[in-house]
């Protein structure tokens, strides 16, 4: 398994970008030089990352979400 983390991962397991690999090891995400622990999908090239909106949820059940551009870093938070 590679020391860096992918470009894109998401929570959500019906997601195409899912890996419970790679989340089991934990995730730290930085989003503008602050430590972020809310956050549902993440993409570093692009640039931004996808959090929840309060408690509201969609017809479905799912947590309302909201995409915010800036800077992403990623990094293992144990080492394997």
């Amino acid at each position: 398994m590679s020391e860096t983390p992918p470009d894109r991962l998401a929570t959500d397991p019906r997601s195409p970008f899912h890996d419970a690999e790679m989340l089991e090891r934990g995730i730290g995400i930085r989003f503008n030089g602050v430590e972020r622990d809310n956050v549902e999908e993440y993409c570093i090239s692009e640039g931004w990352i996808r959090v929840p909106v309060g408690k509201s949820k969609d017809r479905r059940g799912n947590p309302m979400t909201l995409k915010v551009k800036g800077t992403v870093e990623a990094w293992f938070r144990e080492a394997k």
